[in-house]
């Protein structure tokens, strides 16, 4: 057993249990279920109805932790409603957008009351009589407002209360912590700093202006309804990862993870480093299983996504010109839900900042190469004994472009696969349909590079209006070439006459002769950071326009982040990041030109997810005894 999980079981091993007396657990012990089984699948449910709970239970019937003795972590927040709230998910998605995600993101608003802390299932009940009865009791001296005001440092955001008002608060929590300490026999430590409500933490500090400008459209006095809320959440995975499913997976192997779309995943990120490219393992929030799963099937989710709400208090005030049945229509803002009375000022302040926007900048892997499926020696595969081309599978190319050199020059500088070919002109019609502007277009030199550049001018019609800069300057990190040698490249010329439409007038920033074998990290993001540097100095200016740079995985990092003014990737986590890239993955910066700065954004289309597809012999497969 690890560590963790002895130090999880010694905080349970000793402690006296009582039987619940809940109207929903004598169902389920009649089904036949044990008591300690059936109160995990209620409080795993939050205690709602039967059906939840044997729900649970059937989804959990090969969970090999059913018969753990380990507790759900409990904690109260203060949380507002109504409009109010509204405001406050509209700066949430808002910010997210702008400045992209930060802690504050991966919890919904709320006002922390106590920390989290343990309690058994059987005594979870006394928990929400305590919530009601101590509710109850300040229910009149509850502040009828609540008084937010705005404060802002380089790395927090958020409102914080009035001290008469957060008086009252914190004995409302000091009340609960005591008495739910008591009847249930478990330790509630309640929250007695300053009490605020976050909008942004552990933010980039170029940031905080832009996340200023966005709070400052909040109107803190809003019709609000304030609850007291009681949420869980599984101790076991408190530092893991969460991932959000977004296709169904049936397993082809007996260690692979069933996953259906919407399910949660939890990933410990200690544990992936032997996993293979493009595969994560997880544990699935739904049924308790764990496996391998491929990741670019899943999307990053929010820690709170996978928490249980249980009961909830809600202080009635003086300001009740809200109710729980007055709803408003929603209309689409950027492609999400948003309340048609945000206020004005958001507005302007979005409009002010789109008319300052001029350029963008889509950095692109490249699409699927041929060594990526069929592995090093595809080009051995492929080659007759005299030296010719021969297509030995649908996905290799329909042929290879002419080079003056030897053809084994391809296993340094493969070329894509067909279904590479295919994700390009793909991307370029998705690029053409959404109606980007693609001004000019930069590849490294790899031949898997310029083929995708062309594949994706072609899909968005432009391969005969705009013409492919190669710049050297752009090629991957030299230290993880195999052959400890820089490949060599097809020439501008051999690109040209195999019908690439090249620039040949263009002379890249970099030369060929100054790429070195195993640089230095340290080298290669200087190398980056003068490459993308180089293309934003060299492309005009004046009007909108895209430029777009077909690169390597690791460019999407190192191009993007330098020009949006962050901090490199550190080295040691810079390998386990590009595992997650697939083939033709996209990162997106538009420029401020009123700001004198380039922020990320989200990219105008979204990736092509695709599964595997493995070589088939009917031979051996259907006649085989």
């Amino acid at each position: 057993m690890a560590v963790a999980e002895t130090q999880l079981y010694a905080k349970v091993s000793n402690k006296h249990r009582s039987r619940s007396s809940s109207a929903l657990l004598e169902p389920l012990l009649a089904k036949g279920f044990p008591a300690h089984i059936a109160q995990k699948a209620l409080v795993a449910t939050g205690q709602k109805t039967i059906e939840d709970a044997a729900k649970w239970l059937h989804s959990h019937c090969n969970d090999p932790s059913l018969d753990d003795p380990i507790p759900q972590e409990y904690a109260l927040y203060l949380c507002p409603t109504g409009r109010l709230h509204s405001r406050l998910q509209d700066f949430w998605k808002e910010s997210k957008r702008q400045c992209g995600k930060n802690r504050a993101h991966e919890v919904f608003p709320h006002v922390t009351l106590c920390d989290f802390f343990t309690c058994e299932d059987q005594k979870v009940e006394l928990l929400y009589d305590t919530l009601k009865r101590v509710g109850d009791s300040f229910s009149q001296s509850f502040p009828p407002s609540i008084s937010l005001t705005l404060h802002a440092s380089p790395s927090y955001l958020g409102f914080f209360i009035d001290d008469s008002q957060a008086n009252v608060l914190k004995e409302f929590a000091v009340a609960f912590s005591s008495e739910a300490s008591a009847l249930a026999d478990c330790h509630v430590k309640p929250s007695l700093k300053q009490f605020h409500l976050t909008l942004a933490h552990k933010f980039y500090p170029h940031h905080q202006k832009t996340l200023e400008q966005l709070a400052k459209c909040i109107n803190p006095r809003e019709p609000c309804q304030w609850v007291a809320a009681l949420y869980s959440r599984d101790m076991r995975f408190v530092h893991y990862q969460r991932l959000r499913a977004v296709f169904q997976y049936k397993p082809q192997n007996i260690d692979e993870l069933m996953i259906n779309a919407g399910d949660f995943i939890y990933v410990d990120p200690t544990h992936q480093s032997d996993v293979s490219e493009g595969w994560v393992i997880g544990t699935s929030h739904r049924t308790g299983c764990r496996g391998f799963l491929p990741e670019n099937y899943t999307e990053r989710a929010h820690e709170s996504d996978t928490w249980v709400k249980h009961r909830e208090y809600v202080f009635e005030t003086a300001s009740r010109s809200f109710t729980r049945t007055q709803k408003e229509p929603n209309v689409k803002l950027n492609g999400e839900a948003q309340n048609p009375s945000m206020s004005r000022s958001v507005t302007n302040v979005l409009s002010l900042q789109n008319a300052a926007l001029r350029r963008g900048v889509l950095v692109m892997r490249h699409g699927e190469r041929v060594d990526q499926v069929f592995g090093k020696s595809w080009l051995q595969q492929c080659l007759t004994a005299d030296g010719k081309y021969y297509r030995v599978d649908l996905n290799f190319p329909s042929s290879l472009p002419r080079r003056k050199d030897s053809m084994k020059q391809f296993e340094c500088d493969p070329p894509l696969s067909c279904c590479g070919i295919f994700q390009s002109r793909l991307i370029g019609e998705a690029l053409l349909e959404q109606e980007v502007p693609v001004s000019s277009v930069y590849s490294s030199p790899a031949l898997r590079c310029v083929q995708t550049a062309q594949h994706v001018l072609q899909g968005l019609q432009l391969n005969q209006k705009v013409k492919i800069r190669v710049e050297p300057g752009l090629f991957e990190w030299t230290k993880w070439e195999a052959s400890k040698v820089i490949p060599n490249f097809m020439t501008v010329a051999e690109l040209a006459e195999a019908s690439y439409d090249i620039d040949t007038s263009y002379r890249g920033n970099f030369p060929l002769s100054s790429l070195v074998p195993s640089e230095s990290y340290e080298d290669y993001v200087s190398r980056s950071s003068a490459a993308v540097k180089h293309i934003t100095t060299a492309c005009p200016s004046k009007g909108e326009g895209v430029i777009l740079v077909v690169a390597h995985g690791s460019s999407l990092a190192s191009l993007t982040r330098l020009l949006a003014g962050l901090p490199s990737r550190d080295s040691n986590d810079f390998a386990q990041m590009l595992r997650k890239i697939p083939s033709l993955g996209m990162c997106f910066c538009e420029e401020l030109k009123e700001e004198n700065k380039w922020q990320m954004v989200n990219p105008p289309v979204k990736t092509l997810t695709h599964g595997a597809n493995a070589a088939f012999n009917w031979r051996n497969t259907i006649m085989e005894d």
